[in-house]
């Protein structure tokens, strides 16, 4: 397991000609509390990166420095770099980041819940660049069935699962080069969300999209992307290959629930156990 400041992988810890998304050195704070403390990472093309943590460690408040989104919430950058397809990023607001390619699918969703399905999906197409508006309409169909047969009715009359099929949907209209998904497992049963990641697999081997995914499932997560980091009070503090921390002892004894444990332990279990050693040791 690699701690951050090591050379894990040149592609996330030096930078890459083929990192879509880059951050380095990122700080971040609201009202003038510091929510992030240095956070590097980087998102190669096509690949799919996790963000975890526990509930306040600054997992969402990263995809929100990324996607311009701070300072609607009484935030700002304070310090770092963000750059999009190797060119500055940091000071963009957010209509500027989703031309440069990026799409966002929010935590709770936020579909609009009086507009119908096609409705939403139109909401997908503000900043599009690109023609073939219909076929990714087509393939969102296809990709999501159930929102096909439902197309004219309300979002706010769909499920939970259905919704964030919505979200993703209305994200994949924009074409875009990176999607960021913020706990796409929330409030989600656990087979309804393998459904949807499942889905998001089959999106990854039939494009060259990218993903970064802030998610409190460590299990899933780490079974689905292709590296990961692990963020506690704004910082980064472990990193590495997603196969290499899914059979690292210590991750699995913290973050997965280890051997004799639950599976898929909470990140706030994680870190009073992280404690508990440190006060023992």
């Amino acid at each position: 397991m690699a701690v951050q400041g090591e050379v894990v992988n040149a592609s996330h810890t030096e930078g890459d000609s083929r990192d879509v998304l880059r951050l380095q050195g990122v700080e971040a704070a609201y009202h003038g509390a510091v929510a992030l403390r240095g956070v590097s990472l980087s998102v190669p093309s096509g690949a799919a990166v996790a963000l975890l943590g526990a509930n306040g460690a600054g997992k969402s408040t990263t995809i929100r420095a990324v996607m311009g989104l701070l300072p609607t919430m009484g935030g700002a950058i304070t310090g770092g770099s963000i750059e999009i397809m190797g060119e500055s990023a940091t000071d963009l607001a957010s209509h500027q980041v989703v031309r440069r390619g990026l799409a966002h699918v929010p935590e709770g969703r936020l579909i609009f819940a009086d507009m119908s399905i096609d409705e939403n999906l139109d909401t997908g197409l503000v900043g599009r660049s690109t023609p073939g508006e219909e076929e990714t309409r087509e393939r969102i169909f296809e990709m999501f069935p159930i929102l096909r047969e439902r197309r004219k009715q309300a979002g706010g009359l769909l499920s939970g699962g259905e919704q964030q099929m919505l979200a993703i949907g209305r994200a994949l209209m924009a074409d875009p080069s990176l999607i960021l998904l913020d706990e796409v497992s929330l409030g989600l049963a656990p087979l309804i969300t393998r459904s949807i990641f499942e889905k998001l697999r089959e999106l990854r081997q039939a494009s060259n999209v990218s993903m970064l995914i802030v998610e409190q499932n460590a299990k899933l997560a780490l079974e689905f992307c292709d590296y990961a980091y692990v963020i506690e009070g704004g910082r980064i503090v472990h990193e590495g290959e997603a196969a290499a921390l899914r059979d690292d002892p210590q991750v699995q004894e913290l973050y997965l629930g280890g051997e004799e444990g639950e599976a898929g332990r909470s990140f706030a279990q994680a870190k009073r156990l992280r404690r508990r050693k440190r006060w023992l040791s």
